[in-house]
């Protein structure tokens, strides 16, 4: 039984944390329900994206998917800790100055994406949410929390887009989803810029 726990737990720690790869065709519209790449096949359900991003957006442009398991109706941002979620950056190494941090909810919950500074030497993954399921924002950089338009709101509905537009000094940054539980169920990954 052991076993079978560590298998289940292989795939989402290989797509929650890495960096690798390419936006992919399905991206930005797709039409699936079912995604390319991430986690095809293994219990992912993508949602139909229902609004675009603008056409352009300023500097270099970081593509952000948002996604949880073992749903298939909308439901709202809060998660049970254990809840099967994903969040994956890319690139995950961008150059210093104007980035547009793009951020889709392919999922079925609400979600956010928090830009946070991450101290020298620490990973991401290391911040200790509180009592509250979220962890400490202070010295956050900005935010895409809205559906359908650029910086804050109330949450990026389930198959909407959100974007923000930042100035990034050399450095690491974590990008997390700060919904209650989501940290703690691997929204998180690190964005160098260098």
């Amino acid at each position: 039984m052991a076993t079978a726990a560590v298998v289940a737990v292989l795939p989402l720690t290989s797509c929650a944390g890495s960096g690798s790869g390419s936006p992919g065709a399905g991206m930005m519209g797709g039409g699936s329900t079912t995604g390319p790449g991430m986690m095809a096949g293994q219990g992912m359900a993508y949602r139909q994206l229902t609004c675009s991003p603008p056409a352009s957006l300023p500097g270099e442009v970081v593509r952000v998917r948002l996604s949880d398991m073992g749903m298939t109706a909308m439901g709202t941002g809060d998660a049970p800790l254990g809840a099967r979620m994903v969040l994956r950056v890319s690139p995950a190494t961008v150059p210093p100055g104007t980035v547009s941090v793009l951020v889709e909810n392919l999922g079925w919950r609400t979600h956010e994406l928090v830009v946070l500074p991450l101290a020298s030497g620490a990973s991401d993954g290391q911040r200790v949410p509180g009592a509250d399921g979220k962890v400490d924002e202070a010295g956050s950089l900005g935010e895409a929390s809205r559906s359908c338009a650029p910086g804050t709101g109330d949450g990026i509905e389930s198959g909407a887009v959100g974007w923000v537009t930042l100035d990034l000094a050399p450095g690491r940054y974590e990008l997390v989803c700060n919904l209650t539980n989501h940290y703690a169920d691997g929204m998180h990954q690190a964005l160098v810029v260098r």
